[in-house]
C-alpha cells in the first residue's frame, strides 16, 4: 500500500476511531485500526466487538492494501505532525510513515486477523434524520442511564420511532428523560430499539465532530436488523458516507415509561431557573451525606422555601419566589438529581410539579416542551 493524504483528514479519523480501541490484552487486535484502501478512498475501522466504527476519506492511491497497527500510537503520531500532506506506505506488516522533514515506522499485525465489522444488509428499512435536532436530543438524555447489573435494558439509551416523532428515553430508575424529535414527514413503519450507553456516546461525539465542521444541515441515515443498527453519516460535500456506526443492541423490554410520567401535579410552579439553580446549589454546601435538601411549598405566598442540614457543618434557609398553584407540601430532593435537570433546560423559566412527598417531579421548560425530566423524591 501507498497512499498520499491529508493530515487533517487522517487525524479526524483516527480521533473517534482510537476512543474505542482499547487495552485489550487477550486479543491484541482490537487495540489497533484497520487502514485500507477502497478504489479512492482511504478507510479506516476499529471495534471492541460490540461496536465498530469506519471513517472514509479521500486520498491519493498508489498502491493498493491494508494493514492494522495500534491506533492510539498512531493517532498521537498524526497529532503530533506539522505537515500537510503525509504518505503511507506497508511493508511485511510495517507502516511506514513520512513527509518532507520525518519519518517513521509502526510495527502492525496481520489484517487478516482484524474482525470483520458487519454491513448493511437489506437497505428497505432505514430512516434519515437531520443531525443537528438528533445530537441535541442525544445529549439531552446520554447521561441518566442505569449502571446497575441486574437491570441491563437501563443501561442504554431507548429509542421508539412513532410514525411522526422519535422518543429518546433514559432512566436509571431514580429520574427519566426523555426527548421528542418531530419528523418533517411521516415514516410508515415503528422501530423501537435501546443502544448501549457506550454506542450512543460515540454516535453524539461524531454528530459534534460532524456539526462543528460545517453549517450546512447534514442526514444521517438508521438502518434497521435484528439485534445489530446501523447508522451511516451523509456528508453535504462528498458522494460518499464520512462515518458508518455500527452496534449490538441490548436485548429485553424497556420498562413502560409512560406509566411513570405524571399526567396531573397536585402543586404546580413556575420559577426563575438561574434563581432556583443557584438557590439548591447554596444549600448543597450543608447537605448531608445523601445529599439531601428539603423543598417547602407554599402556595397562598407565593414562595418556595430550601433548607439543608449537616450535623458536621451546620445548617442553610433561602426562599424563592415564584408562580403557584396547588397544594402546600414539603418534599426532600438528592440535590444532584435536581442540578442535572435544571442543567438540561432551557429559556430563563421552568415549571416544577410536584405530586406530595412520595410522587415523581417534574422538570421542564416552556422553551422546549418536548423535553420533560422527572424526578423522585428522597422519601422521609
Amino acid at each position: 500500500m501507498k497512499v498520499t493524504i491529508i493530515k487533517e483528514n487522517l487525524r479526524k479519523g483516527l480521533a473517534v476511531i482510537e476512543r474505542i480501541c482499547g487495552k485489550n490484552f487477550t486479543l491484541p487486535i482490537l487495540n489497533n485500526v484497520l487502514i485500507k484502501t477502497e478504489k479512492n478512498l482511504l478507510s479506516l475501522s476499529g471495534t471492541d466487538l460490540e461496536l465498530g466504527i469506519k471513517y472514509f476519506t479521500l486520498a491519493k492511491i498508489e498502491k493498493e492494501g491494508q494493514i492494522t497497527v495500534p491506533a492510539k500510537l498512531l493517532f498521537n503520531l498524526i497529532n503530533f505532525l506539522s505537515e500537510e500532506k503525509i504518505i503511507l506506505e506497508t511493508k511485511n506488516n510495517i507502516l511506514f510513515v513520512s513527509g518532507k522533514n520525518f519519518n517513521s515506522q509502526t510495527k502492525g499485525l496481520p489484517f487478516e486477523d482484524f474482525p470483520i465489522i458487519p454491513q448493511v444488509k437489506q437497505e428497505k428499512d432505514f430512516i434519515e434524520v437531520k443531525n443537528s435536532p438528533f445530537f441535541e436530543g442525544i445529549s439531552k438524555v446520554i447521561n441518566f442511564c442505569s449502571i446497575s447489573q441486574t437491570h441491563p435494558e437501563l443501561a442504554g439509551i431507548y429509542f421508539n420511532f412513532q410514525k411522526e416523532k422519535l422518543e429518546l428515553v433514559s432512566t436509571d430508575s431514580f429520574r427519566l428523560t426523555k426527548k421528542d424529535l418531530y419528523y418533517q414527514n411521516k415514516i410508515n413503519k415503528t422501530y423501537s430499539f435501546i443502544l448501549p450507553q457506550k454506542a450512543v456516546r460515540e454516535l453524539a461525539n461524531i454528530l459534534s465532530e460532524k456539526n462543528s465542521k460545517t453549517k450546512k444541515e447534514e442526514q444521517t441515515k438508521i438502518y434497521f436488523e435484528p439485534n445489530q443498527i446501523f447508522f451511516e453519516f451523509l456528508s453535504a460535500d462528498f458522494s460518499f458516507p464520512q462515518f458508518y456506526l455500527t452496534s449490538r443492541l441490548i436485548e429485553g423490554e424497556y420498562p413502560n415509561y409512560q406509566e411513570i410520567i405524571p399526567k396531573t401535579h397536585k402543586t404546580q410552579a413556575i420559577l426563575n431557573k438561574n434563581e432556583f439553580l443557584s438557590q439548591i446549589k447554596t444549600a448543597s454546601l450543608f447537605s448531608g451525606k445523601i445529599n439531601k435538601i428539603r423543598i417547602q411549598i407554599e402556595p397562598k405566598q407565593n414562595l418556595i422555601n430550601l433548607f439543608s442540614q449537616n450535623p458536621e457543618t451546620g445548617e442553610f434557609n433561602s426562599s424563592l419566589p415564584g408562580e403557584i398553584k396547588g397544594e402546600k407540601t414539603e418534599v426532600s430532593f438528592n440535590f444532584k438529581f435536581l442540578i442535572d435537570g435544571l442543567l438540561n433546560l432551557t429559556g430563563r423559566s421552568i415549571f416544577f410539579g410536584l405530586n406530595g412527598e412520595d410522587g415523581p417531579a417534574l422538570l421542564k421548560s416552556s422553551e422546549d416542551p418536548d423535553y420533560i425530566y422527572i424526578l423522585m423524591p428522597i422519601k422521609s
